[in-house]
């Protein structure tokens, strides 16, 4: 049990990181006004890749409806208190709600979720 306790908590830990680089990508894609800047091009195609190597590792242990709502949900959280913080994006009473209630949810979907067998612990 310790090892399948083990991926599990890898697996989390690679949705988590793949959640963050989604940020990233997504704040990189609007610096990159349209791929005409080369440095926050690379930079936006190389978290890119890195976020989803990330989740699809993740999703090699954690159920598929689990993982994805949790790393959009991550992506769609975090860049919107980036473009409040960084980019002077409006805020709202029903816009700081309506972002608690989506870090609630991901963090709802982290309590419920258990650990499913991968393959490689199938075959142990």
């Amino acid at each position: 049990m310790n090892r399948i306790s083990n991926y599990y908590t890898m697996a989390w830990f690679y949705l988590i990181l793949a959640g963050l680089s989604e940020i990233v990508w997504a704040y990189g894609l609007k610096m990159t006004h349209g791929f005409t800047v080369l440095d926050w091009s690379i930079i936006t195609v190389l978290f890119m890749v890195v976020s989803f190597f990330l989740f699809g590792k993740a999703m090699r242990t954690i159920p598929i409806g689990t993982a994805y709502a949790v790393f959009t949900g991550i992506g769609a959280a975090g860049t919107a208190i980036i473009g409040i913080f960084f980019l002077d994006e409006s805020t709202s009473t029903l816009k700081l709600i309506s972002l608690l209630i989506l870090i609630g949810g991901i963090i709802g979907l982290k309590m419920s979720d258990k650990p499913n067998k991968t393959e490689e612990d199938k075959s142990c």
